[in-house]
């Protein structure tokens, strides 16, 4: 399954910017989208419709801006989407096939929903 990452940000002119990653689990998350004002905002209705939860940190968004379009992100960004990819499984119960609980209250209902991010989504 592909996770989907994306962001936007207020920037001076107040244009919405997304990025979107692509994860497949295999290699690292590739970019997959970029772009602002109506571009962004196409991004993040796509996102949207199909459930993807939206995540927003205006620094990491910068960072994922500077990757080219089609391009791995860079390995000093692995720790920080790793972060992000693992809170969105949890978010959504999704856990790698060999995960155990510590708790029985560690697990969610339905521990093999679907799931997806994006990263960030702008205030309204």
């Amino acid at each position: 399954m592909s996770e989907k990452f994306s962001g936007d940000n207020n920037y001076p002119n107040d244009e919405r910017q997304a990025v979107a990653l692509s994860y497949d689990g295999k290699r690292a998350p590739t970019v997959t989208a970029e772009g602002s004002g109506d571009l962004a905002e196409q991004i993040i209705a796509i996102a949207r419709e199909h459930g993807v939860p939206l995540f927003e940190n205006p620094q990491l968004l910068g960072l994922l801006q500077q990757v080219g379009l089609g391009e791995e992100i860079p390995e000093t960004l692995y720790l920080c989407i790793a972060q992000v990819i693992a809170f969105a499984y949890r978010i959504q119960g999704k856990f790698p096939a060999d995960w155990r609980a510590k708790n029985e209250e560690d697990l969610p209902p339905d521990r093999h929903s679907a799931a997806a991010l994006l990263l960030p989504q702008q205030r309204e």
